[in-house]
């Protein structure tokens, strides 16, 4: 059976990724319509939960066109590598004790890396399409990801300095007693910025700025390959969601005083909804900045606060090791 585990958790991931990003889009309309004092959708069923259902039948019945002038192998393929990356990606993610797909020792590498093939996907769509909106969008995307991932990793360094290990699993055991999250504020919040830049989430949404770019990279995409680039950016979300969690907040560790009273598997998915939420509210309550003060954002703001993060945290490492 512990042979049969790996396959089944992946099976999960793979239904449980593609069912969840689905609800998500209901519920992040339902969401912003609080936050916002407004209506969500609620005229299908229920809150508007059929709402899910009539977007699914639309974007498989929609006419699935390849433009003639086109690369059309290429402009296929480029909303497969991106779910494909995003779906690897959860391969190391540890949600609970003895539940992942597999334990390596460069967890966190593979995720980094994963992350990285995703950029391939946006710049391939728009190079493909022929189209100088879409090539604009890809181009931006190309910018801003490969920028931000310089400094996701770099905010990343201070925890494995203080785990002492790249694996996911390690990294969540070095936190049964404090979460990282408290000596690694200023790595927390760099690589939540990194990662809403990674995922295209709004307000750093610019690669496919309507008002700009029409849709940007995906300005010829329709049907199902459009809703592959939607599916990729939500499970995106869930994928960053999850590794914030994992590398700041404890992983499956509960509180203190109460985390022995629910299984670790509901602490996970219970931090994992916060962060999901709080990604929400981001783009209810923060403007679209420009792409010139995006970039600008990145190398003179947040490549200064990881080199200082790195110096402060292997100054108190080595003044720990030596008091001891």
């Amino acid at each position: 059976m512990s042979e049969l585990m790996p396959v089944l958790l992946a099976l999960t991931i793979l239904i449980g990724g593609v069912a969840g990003a689905a609800i998500l889009t209901w519920f992040e309309r339902r969401l912003l319509g609080v936050w916002q004092d407004r209506y969500g959708p609620n005229r299908l069923g229920p809150l508007g939960i059929g709402q899910v259902l009539a977007d699914m039948i639309k974007l498989l019945f929609k006419d699935d066109w390849v433009p003639p002038f086109s690369d059309k192998v290429v402009f296929i393929f480029a909303p497969t590598a991106i779910v494909v990356a995003m779906m690897m990606g959860f391969a190391v993610v540890p949600f609970a004790p003895g539940m992942m797909i597999i334990d390596v020792n460069i967890g966190l590498l593979f995720f980094l890396g994963m992350t990285s093939l995703a950029v391939y996907s946006v710049l391939l769509g728009g190079l493909a399409s022929n189209n100088k909106y879409a090539l604009l969008g890809g181009l931006r995307s190309a910018a801003q990801m490969v920028s931000y991932e310089v400094f996701m990793g770099l905010s990343l360094m201070g925890v494995v300095m203080m785990s002492g290990s790249f694996s996911l699993v390690d990294i969540v055991e070095a936190q049964t007693d404090v979460w990282f999250c408290f000596s690694q504020t200023l790595g927390l919040i760099v690589f939540v910025i990194a990662g809403i830049a990674e995922s295209h989430r709004l307000p750093f949404d610019l690669p496919e700025a309507e008002h700009e770019l029409t849709a940007g990279f995906h300005t010829e995409y329709g049907g199902m390959k459009f809703a592959m680039f939607m599916l990729g950016e939500y499970l995106g979300l869930m994928l960053i969601s999850c590794m914030i969690v994992t590398l700041f907040f404890g992983g499956w560790h509960g509180p203190a005083l109460i985390g022995h009273w629910l299984p670790p598997l509901f602490w996970f998915g219970f931090k994992v909804f916060i962060i999901i939420c709080f990604f929400v509210l981001l783009r209810a309550a923060i403007p679209r900045p420009r792409y010139d003060q995006l970039m600008s954002l990145g190398w003179k703001v947040m490549l200064p606060i990881t080199l200082i993060n790195l110096v402060i945290t292997g100054a108190v490492l080595l003044w720990m090791e030596g008091a001891a």
